[in-house]
C-alpha cells in the first residue's frame, strides 16, 4: 500500500525537491503552495516520471483560510508524512520591517507550522505511525542585525520540534527538525538579497540538502544539520544547552547579583 506525503512550499526550491525525491520513493503526494501553475507543472512531471498520484492545492498559508484548508486535509485524510517546508525570511532591521511583512513571517513560519503539525498528530497517534519534518534553519541558534524575526521564528521551529519529539516518542511517530545553512533557492531573491551577494562556496544545492535530510530521516535523527561535518559540534552545543538549563534550577539569586 502506497504512502502519502503532504509538502508545503512545494512549488520550488527545497519543497519541489522533496516532492521529486518522495515521488521517486513511491509516495503519493499532496503539494501545497500559492503558485497554482507551478504546482500543476510539477505534478505533471512527477506523475509521468514516477506513476504516483499527485494532488495540488493552491493555498496561502500566511492566511487563516489557507491554513484551515490544509488542516482539513490532515485531519480527514491519511497522511503518512508531513513536510512543513513553507517559510519566508525578509532581510530587514527590526524597526524598518513593515507590519505586513512581520505578520506574514510569523503566520507562515510559526503559526502555519504549528497548526498543521497539530492537525496531523491525532491521526498519526491513532495509527501509531507517521512522520513530521519541520524545515528550520541554522539561524535557529544564530541571530544577526537583519534577521531578528527570521532567526526567532526558526528558533521556534527547533524548540517546538524537540518538545514534540518527547511527547510522541511512545507513539511510533518520528519528528525531524532539518536545519539548512545557505541553500541555492529563490529564498534570497524573495528576501531582497540576491544570492550573488554571498560567498558561493558556503551554499548547498537544494538537491544535496534534501538528500541529506532524507538520509537523516532514514537514520532516525531528531535534528539534521546537512552541512555540519563534525557532529561533535552539535553534541557539544546540545550538552551545553542541557547543562545551562540544569544550572537554572535553584531558587537563589547568583552571587554576582548580591550586594557586596
Amino acid at each position: 500500500m502506497s504512502k502519502t506525503a503532504l509538502i508545503t512550499g512545494a512549488s520550488s526550491g527545497i519543497g519541489a525537491v522533496y516532492a521529486q525525491r518522495l515521488a521517486a520513493r513511491g509516495y503519493d503526494l499532496v503539494l501545497v503552495a500559492r503558485r497554482a501553475e507551478r504546482l500543476a507543472d510539477l505534478a505533471t512531471q512527477l506523475q509521468q516520471a514516477h506513476k504516483v498520484s499527485v494532488r495540488t492545492i493552491a493555498a496561502d498559508l500566511s492566511a487563516d483560510a489557507g491554513m484551515a484548508s490544509i488542516e482539513t486535509v490532515l485531519r480527514d485524510e491519511e497522511i503518512d508524512l508531513l513536510v512543513n517546508n513553507a517559510g519566508m525570511g525578509p532581510i530587514s532591521s527590526t524597526a524598518d520591517l513593515s507590519d505586513e511583512a512581520a505578520a506574514q513571517t510569523l503566520a507562515l513560519n510559526v503559526t502555519a507550522l504549528m497548526r498543521l503539525t497539530r492537525a496531523a498528530l491525532p491521526a498519526m497517534r491513532a495509527r501509531k505511525s507517521g512522520a513530521i519534518v519541520n524545515v528550520g534553519s541554522v539561524m535557529a541558534f544564530h541571530a544577526m542585525p537583519a534577521t531578528s524575526l527570521y532567526s526567532a521564528t526558526k528558533a521556534f521551529v527547533l524548540t517546538y520540534s524537540r518538545a514534540i519529539q518527547q511527547e510522541v516518542q511512545a507513539d511510533g511517530i518520528q519528528v525531524q527538525a532539518v536545519l539548512p545553512a545557505g541553500t541555492v533557492t529563490e529564498f534570497y531573491e524573495a528576501a531582497g538579497v540576491p544570492i550573488a551577494n554571498f560567498d558561493q562556496s558556503v551554499f548547498m544545492t537544494a538537491e544535496n540538502l534534501v538528500d541529506a535530510a532524507l538520509a537523516g530521516l532514514d537514520r532516525g535523527e531528531e535534528v539534521t544539520l546537512p552541512s555540519v561535518h563534525d557532529l561533535e559540534l552539535w553534541n557539544t552545543y546540545d550538552t551545553a544547552r542541557q547543562n545551562l538549563f540544569g544550572g537554572t534550577q535553584n531558587g537563589k539569586p547568583a552571587s554576582r547579583y548580591q550586594a557586596a
